[in-house]
C-alpha cells in the first residue's frame, strides 16, 4: 500500500532516501529549511566565484555508483567525474612536501624514498586495509545497526583483534617517519575521532585513500547534490525549500504529522534527515528517546572554521587539495578531542577547484577553500575568525613561497554560530557523531525510533557513521527498514 512520507532536511542521506522510498512507489515529499538543497553540501556564489561549502572530498566512487546503480543509473547520467593527479599535496614545512599520486604504485616509491623499506610495508598495509574495505563497504556498513550479531560473521571473527587496537598504534608498528606516519592517520580523520580511537578494522580508510584515488565532479560536490535532486525528481520526489520544520505531531505513540511554516501537514511516516538531536527537539519530551545527558556524553566529529576566498591570481606550488601539517600534529588533536579549545597553531586544509575547472572562478583568478577542524561547542565571534585567518594566511604564504594577501578579493566564514544556525547541529559539529569503538554500528543512535511509530532518522549522527559516502548508504537503509516495517 503506497505511503505518504514526509523528509526533514535535503542532505545526502534524506536525498538518497527520497530516492529509494519513491522507488518503492510512496508519495515522497521533502521539506529543506534552507533557500537550497544539500544540506551541509551546499553551494556558495559569490563575484563569480562558486565554492562547495561543506563537504569537498569525493572518495569510494564504488558507493556512489552503487547507489545510482540501484536505479539502473550512472554516476556520468548526472555529473562528469575526474580522478585528480596527483591526488593531493602534503605540506611539512618551506620546501618540505609529500605528493600523492594517483596510484598505488607511485605512492610505494614515495614512501621508499621517504623511509627505506617502508614501501613493501605500505603494500602489506594497503593488502590488509583492502581486505576490510571489502567486508566493511561491500557487507557491514548495509546493515541497519539493530543488532550487535550484525557484526559477527566469518570475516569479522578472524579480525576480532582489529576492533581493539588502533589505527595509530597500527601505522607506528610498521612506520616510524613522522610524515609517513601523518600521511596514514589523516585518512581516519574523516571518521570524526582521532586515530588513537580509531579501531584498527578502520584502516579500510586507507585503501579508500591510496587504493581507490581522489576524485573530483567537474563543478564540485554540489554536483553531486544536482544529480541526486534530478534522479529524486523523475522518481516523483517533491521538494520544497524555505519550509521550516517546528514540531512532530505525535498521536497514540505514532507520527501523524508536521508542522510546516506553521501549517499542520498529515503523514503517514516521518523520516527526519536533519541533526538527530534537534530532531529530537522537535518532538514533546516523553517521545524523545535520548537525554540531554546522553548526547553530551558522546563523542562527536569536530566542528570547523571554513574560509571561502576570493583571489585575483592564480595560485602556484600547491595543488587542488593540500594539507599543511607544518605543526605538531598530536596538539592540534589533543585540543580538539581531549582539551577542547581554540587550537594555539592550527593544523588546516585548503583546496583550489578552479584549478580542476576554470568555470569555479573569473579569469586569471583562484577560488581558495580554508578549513581549520576546532572542537564543537567553542566560542565563535567576528575576532576569533579574523585571528585565525590571518594565523593561516601567512603560514600558507610562507610554506607556498608565494604572497597572496593582498590580492584577496573577499573572505566569507562560517563556523559554530553558522553550523548551528543553518543546521541546527548538535554544538555546531560539522561531521556528525565520531566512529570510535563504543559509537559503532549498533552503538550508534537508531535509524528507527524506540519510542514512536512510523519515526524514522538518517544522517550522520545514526548508521552506519559521518562522511558523503555513509550518508547514502544511511538513506539506503532507513528505506530498506521503512519497506521491511510498513
Amino acid at each position: 500500500m503506497r505511503k505518504n512520507i514526509k523528509i526533514i532536511g535535503s542532505g545526502f542521506s534524506a536525498l538518497a532516501a527520497a530516492c529509494y522510498l519513491a522507488k518503492d512507489d510512496n508519495k515522497v515529499t521533502i521539506f529543506e529549511k534552507n533557500s537550497t538543497i544539500g544540506g551541509r553540501a551546499r553551494q556558495l556564489k559569490k563575484d563569480g566565484f562558486t565554492f562547495d561549502i561543506g563537504p569537498s572530498w569525493y572518495w569510494m566512487p564504488d558507493v556512489f555508483e552503487k547507489f545510482f546503480g540501484d536505479f539502473n543509473k550512472k554516476p556520468s547520467d548526472y555529473y562528469k567525474l575526474t580522478k585528480l593527479s596527483p591526488a593531493y599535496k602534503v605540506f611539512f614545512g618551506i620546501n618540505e612536501f609529500v605528493t600523492i599520486a594517483d596510484n598505488l604504485p607511485d605512492i610505494v616509491k614515495t614512501f621508499e624514498q621517504i623511509e627505506v623499506g617502508s614501501g613493501a610495508k605500505l603494500e602489506a598495509f594497503i593488502k590488509e586495509a583492502q581486505s576490510n574495505y571489502n567486508i566493511a563497504i561491500k557487507d557491514l556498513v548495509y546493515r541497519p545497526g539493530e543488532s550487535p550479531l550484525e557484526l559477527i560473521t566469518i570475516e569479522t571473527a578472524t579480525r576480532v583483534n582489529q576492533f581493539f587496537s588502533n589505527i595509530s598504534k597500527d601505522v607506528r608498528k610498521k612506520f616510524t617517519n613522522t610524515k609517513l606516519i601523518q600521511i596514514l592517520e589523516f585518512p581516519v580523520l574523516f571518521l570524526g575521532a582521532k586515530p588513537s580511537d580509531t579501531p584498527s578494522f578502520y584502516s579500510f580508510m586507507n585503501y579508500a585513500d591510496f587504493g581507490l584515488g581522489t576524485w573530483q565532479p567537474t563543478g564540485g560536490m554540489y554536483s553531486v547534490i544536482q544529480g541526486m535532486e534530478q534522479l529524486a525528481k523523475e522518481l516523483g520526489v517533491t521538494i520544497h525549500t524555505n519550509s521550516n520544520i517546528s514540531k512532530i505531531i505525535v498521536k497514540d505513540k505514532k507520527a501523524v504529522a508536521l508542522v510546516v511554516n506553521g501549517e499542520e501537514i498529515h503523514a503517514d511516516i516521518i523520516l527526519s534527515g536533519a541533526d538527530y538531536h534537534h530532531s529530537e527537539t522537535l518532538l514533546d519530551k516523553e517521545h524523545r528517546q535520548y537525554s540531554e545527558k546522553y548526547w553530551d556524553k558522546k563523542t562527536f566529529a569536530p566542528s570547523s572554521l571554513l574560509f571561502y576566498v576570493g583571489f585575483d591570481k592564480k595560485l602556484k606550488n600547491v595543488e587542488h587539495h593540500n594539507l599543511f601539517f607544518d605543526v605538531d600534529f598530536d596538539v592540534h588533536a589533543s585540543e580538539i578531542y581531549d582539551h577542547p579549545k581554540w587550537p594555539e597553531e592550527p593544523l588546516f586544509y585548503a583546496n583550489f577547484t578552479s584549478l580542476t575547472n576554470n568555470d569555479l572562478a573569473p579569469k586569471d583568478c583562484e577560488n581558495g577553500f580554508f578549513l581549520i577542524p576546532i572542537a564543537p561547542g567553542l566560542e565563535d565571534t567576528p575576532e576569533l575568525r579574523a585571528t585565525y585567518f590571518k594565523k593561516i594566511i601567512s603560514r600558507f604564504e610562507k610554506i607556498t613561497e608565494q604572497s597572496v594577501e593582498n590580492n584577496i578579493i573577499f573572505i566569507e566564514s562560517f563556523c559554530v554560530k553558522d553550523f548551528i544556525k543553518e543546521y541546527n547541529s548538535y554544538k555546531g559539529n560539522a561531521y556528525g557523531m565520531a566512529n570510535t569503538l563504543l559509537q559503532t554500528a549498533f552503538l550508534r543512535p537508531k535509524l528507527k525510533s524506540k519510542k514512536v511509530k512510523s519515526l524514522y532518522f538518517t544522517g550522520q549522527l545514526t548508521v552506519p557513521g559521518p562522511g558523503v559516502p555513509p550518508a547514502l548508504i544511511s538513506g539506503k537503509l532507513v528505506a530498506d527498514l521503512i519497506k521491511k516495517h510498513r
